[in-house]
């Protein structure tokens, strides 16, 4: 891939990572554009050019080096007639990374990998339709490992104009998304774009996260003004959506925004979300420090705070049951041996609040 002249000054894309130390004379400063399997696109001084990692750091038996991802800042070894080199990823000030566990099948898992999906972002926006794959345990999910990546996530629900309890859905997410905003939008009809006005500053990065078939495609051309991702119809007996995103790609738009468009993931493994966890379900830890034992296990033991509100509705079962559901997968994927030992007490808690309902 030759390099292609880019018509933009290069600080636009956030280049400056390296500054801070000298970086060696052979050496110039780029950013992670697109991944594609072991090939890179990366936009540096020189404009958009292909590269790969150089084996010596990555691959050898001694490599501690971390693998780039889209929107990585990392120095290369420029060259001019053919791929250049990746020789040094930047530090993160924010990552959005999955297990390639996500929640099935945990007696068969022997391995579980970390997938890096995206770093450097400013703005995670979750993306949820508003159609018939409306998905309230999804979007905890994704709001989880968005907290989680150290940056703002944003709630966008779209098609709104195919929905006619817009006002409720709204209200059902924001009743689990504290701390984050809400909008209902529609790039078909335009309703709701200009709310996201606050976020789409030049210089920043807004990473979108989504199932397939959510609009992620259509929202980058409405926000870009013009058709510059392809855009797929959906299946109308199920709401679902075909992949037109194929790889994870970094756009610079006339705005001066850049946006990370992501495969669609209808499935998301948890990868060390500890802290993530504890925001999205912030009411629900609050809880903790009300019951009347500091150790309470939240089963049957008296002055339980939990139990206390799930008896009396200020708490949804259904709620409770999604958060053990993720501190369960997150300690099997990050202690997997402590997971096999808490198995009987999560299989335990699981009949005693069958056997209540």
């Amino acid at each position: 891939m030759e390099a292609k002249i880019i018509n933009t000054n290069i600080e636009d894309y956030g280049i400056s990572p390296f500054t801070e130390t000298t970086t060696p004379s052979d050496l110039i400063q780029g950013r992670i554009t697109a991944v594609h399997r072991e090939r890179y696109e990366v936009v540096c001084q020189h404009g958009e050019l292909g590269a790969r990692l150089k084996s010596g750091i990555y691959y050898s038996e001694a490599a501690n080096e971390r693998f780039p991802t889209v929107g990585d800042y990392v120095l290369l070894q420029y060259n001019p007639g053919g791929d250049s080199l990746i020789v040094q990823t930047g530090e993160r000030r924010s990552s959005f990374s999955r297990s390639d566990y996500s929640g099935h099948g945990v007696g068969f898992v022997k391995n579980i990998l970390e997938q890096m999906v995206a770093a450097n972002f400013d703005y995670v926006f979750i993306m949820a339709s508003l159609n018939y794959d409306f998905n309230m345990k999804r979007i905890e999910r994704y709001l989880t490992m968005a907290w989680q990546s150290g940056a703002q996530p944003v709630i966008v629900l779209t098609k709104s104009d195919l929905s006619d309890q817009v006002i409720q859905q709204v209200q059902q997410v924001r009743e689990i998304a504290v701390g984050a905003d809400v909008f209902a939008i529609s790039s078909k009809t335009g309703d709701g774009l200009d709310e996201l006005n606050s976020y789409l500053q030049p210089r920043k990065t807004i990473v979108f996260l989504g199932s397939s078939g959510v609009g992620k495609s259509s929202l980058v051309n409405a926000l870009a003004g013009e058709g510059i991702m392809k855009v797929a119809d959906i299946r109308e007996d199920d709401s679902k959506g075909r992949h037109t995103t194929t790889h994870r790609q970094l756009t610079l738009l006339n705005n001066g925004v850049m946006i990370i468009d992501t495969p669609g993931m209808r499935e998301l493994g948890l990868w060390d979300a500890d802290s993530g966890i504890s925001e999205t379900f912030s009411d629900v830890e609050a809880l903790f420090h009300q019951c009347k034992f500091s150790d309470c296990k939240h089963e049957r033991e008296p002055g339980c705070a939990v139990r206390q509100s799930i008896e009396s509705d200020t708490l949804s079962g259904d709620r409770w049951q999604r958060y053990l559901q993720l501190k369960k997968e997150n300690l099997f994927v990050t202690n997997k041996t402590a997971y096999l030992r808490e198995k009987d007490k999560w299989h335990k808690l699981t009949v005693i609040n069958k056997r209540k309902k």
